[in-house]
C-alpha cells in the first residue's frame, strides 16, 4: 500500500475477488484468514458491500458475490468491444469473412462485436447480440475447449453447419484475460475452412487478449 491508496477499499476489492473465485462462497472466518485481518474488519467490509448489493450472505452465513455486480458488468461489453475492434477488422479483411468476438453469458455464447469484410460479394449475416448454446458453433466450442484444457493452449475449433446451413466457422479462445471468458472467430459460407484461417484466427485471439490485459 502507498500513501495514495485506500487500505479499506483495497480490502473490499480483495473480498470481491476472493468471492468471485469460488462457487460455494466463503465464511467470515475463511475471509479473515485469506485477508490476514480480524473478523471484525471482515464483518464491516461485508456489511458495506451488502449495502451496495455487491455481496450477499446465505442462511448459513457464507458470503457470495451479489447481483449488484451485474449492473457494473453491463458496462464491460462496450469496453471489451472497443478494445477488440482493430483485431476483428484486420481479421475480417484478411480472411474475407465475418469476424466476431463472443463472450460467455450464462450457458450461452453472446456475440458482442461483429465486423463484416468490405470487399466480398457476399458473407454470412452475423449480428452483435446473437446468442447460441455454448455446445453449438465454433465460438462456444472454443470456449469449452479452453475450460477443459485449463492452463493449456487448446488451439482453434472448426465447425460446419451447426448454426446455419452451409456456413462453417473457426474460433480460438481468449487466454490469459482475467475476468473475461470468450473467443474470437470467423464465420463463412464454404464447404470447408481454408487451411490458413485457423492460424489467422489464433493470431487475432492473441491480439484481442493482449489488448484486454
Amino acid at each position: 500500500m502507498t500513501a495514495e491508496t485506500s487500505q479499506t477499499l483495497d480490502r473490499g476489492l480483495r473480498v470481491l475477488k476472493l468471492l468471485a473465485d469460488t462457487d460455494h462462497g466463503l465464511t467470515v472466518t475463511e475471509l479473515s484468514h485469506k485477508l490476514g485481518v480480524n473478523r471484525t474488519v471482515v464483518y464491516r467490509l461485508l456489511a458495506t458491500l451488502e449495502q451496495h448489493a455487491l455481496v450477499r450472505r446465505d442462511l448459513g452465513g457464507r458470503a457470495r458475490v451479489g447481483l449488484g455486480v451485474l449492473r457494473l458488468g453491463r458496462q464491460v461489453h462496450p469496453l471489451v468491444r472497443e478494445a477488440a475492434m482493430p483485431a476483428l477488422r484486420s481479421l475480417a479483411e484478411d480472411i474475407g469473412a465475418t469476424a466476431h468476438l463472443t463472450l460467455v453469458d450464462g450457458a450461452e455464447a453472446l456475440a458482442v462485436a461483429v465486423v463484416e469484410p468490405s470487399w466480398t460479394d457476399y458473407h454470412v449475416a452475423y449480428r452483435a447480440g446473437f446468442r447460441h448454446p455454448l455446445e453449438r458453433g465454433a465460438a462456444g466450442k472454443a470456449i469449452l475447449s479452453a475450460r477443459q484444457r485449463s492452463g493449456e493452449d487448446p488451439g482453434y475449433t472448426l465447425t460446419h453447419g451447426e448454426l446455419e446451413a452451409g456456413a462453417c466457422g473457426a474460433a480460438a479462445p481468449l487466454l490469459g484475460v482475467t475476468g473475461v471468458e470468450g473467443s474470437v472467430g470467423v464465420v463463412m459460407l464454404a464447404e470447408v475452412v481454408p487451411e490458413r484461417v485457423g492460424a489467422r484466427v489464433l493470431d487475432a485471439a492473441r491480439e484481442v487478449a493482449e489488448a484486454l490485459r
